[in-house]
């Protein structure tokens, strides 16, 4: 699993369930001596085939989604049980519960990344084809082979599905600047628990859009403020502000597109918006009081 360079797990702690899989009755085996548990079992390699997995808080379609693993992503399974597995994912630490249906093996090494914020999958390298499924930025695939019809490119999959080779790009690749990736998402639904093109919330931009510039971040808010960048001073009126530098609230945090506009997902538009970053203080100051900090990534 790679965590952020930055990361310790003192900042957090040591027992967040969130990024450490333990349970009374069983745990990661990595855990062995640091918890309490009746098993300790190592974590299965898999690979969620999902568009967009849902990482539930507990084994029922009704329980809340913390967040989502993406097609490509990696996992560790420790148990399935009931249609449901506890997994972890490997690019962030996250843990939860998937439906086991969304699982499957690693043959392909992933080659490509969806580098649009959403695209289609097609039977075959036709854009006039019926579609048979759609992708989000931050999905990774294996391409095979190349293609072109009427003019159009296209980048060709183990299973013979194509994708529009204009909207991947080599994994390694990486964007300059996260704050462009994340503009690319303005519109897009709030979603609680989000974190693709097809909904999104305020933490979930944030790692979206620094993943595509080549970094890796934890998932939350609260794991944001404390392990992103450095504190940052942001002067009288909030002068000290550039593009990229990120505002906390208690539950909430924005990124800065200039020294006086922010951009974030949140439930006041329920979208992917800009706002003004006085103008955003006094609103949600009403309700849940002023910015808690400020950090330079």
């Amino acid at each position: 699993m790679s965590y952020p360079s930055n990361f310790r797990v003192a900042d957090l702690t040591a027992r967040d369930a969130r990024l450490h899989a333990f349970r009374s009755d069983l745990a990661d085996a990595r855990l062995k001596g640091e918890v309490a548990a009746d098993r300790f079992v190592a974590g299965r390699p898999a690979r969620i085939t999902a568009a967009v997995a849902d990482i539930r808080k507990a084994p029922r379609p009704d329980a809340g989604v913390n967040t989502q693993a993406l097609f490509g992503d990696d996992v560790l399974v420790f148990e399935v049980a009931e249609g449901w597995a506890w997994v972890q994912a490997e690019r962030d630490g996250y843990v939860g519960y998937v439906a086991d249906t969304m699982l499957g093996g690693r043959e392909h090494a992933p080659t490509h990344i969806v580098s649009a914020p959403r695209t289609f999958l097609y039977p075959g390298p036709d854009l006039r084809f019926p579609i048979s499924g759609q992708l989000s930025m931050g999905s990774t695939v294996t391409v095979t082979d190349a293609a072109e019809t009427r003019g159009t490119h296209y980048a060709v999959l183990p299973s013979g599905e194509a994708l529009i080779a204009g909207h991947l790009r080599p994994l390694g690749e990486v964007a300059t600047d996260y704050v462009s990736v994340a503009e690319m998402f303005l519109g897009t639904p709030y979603l609680w628990g989000g974190a693709s093109g097809f909904g999104i919330d305020c933490s979930g931009l944030v790692q979206l859009a620094m993943r595509m510039a080549g970094r890796n971040v934890l998932r939350d808010t609260d794991m944001q403020a404390t392990t992103l960048g450095e504190p940052l001073e942001p002067g009288p009126a909030f002068s000290g502000l550039r593009r990229g530098d990120l505002v906390f609230w208690k539950g909430h945090v924005a990124v800065m597109t200039d020294a006086d506009t922010m951009i974030h997902a949140n439930g006041h538009t329920m979208l992917v918006s800009r706002e003004g970053l006085r103008d955003a203080v006094a609103r949600i100051g009403y309700l849940y009081g002023g910015p808690t900090g400020f950090r330079r990534p």
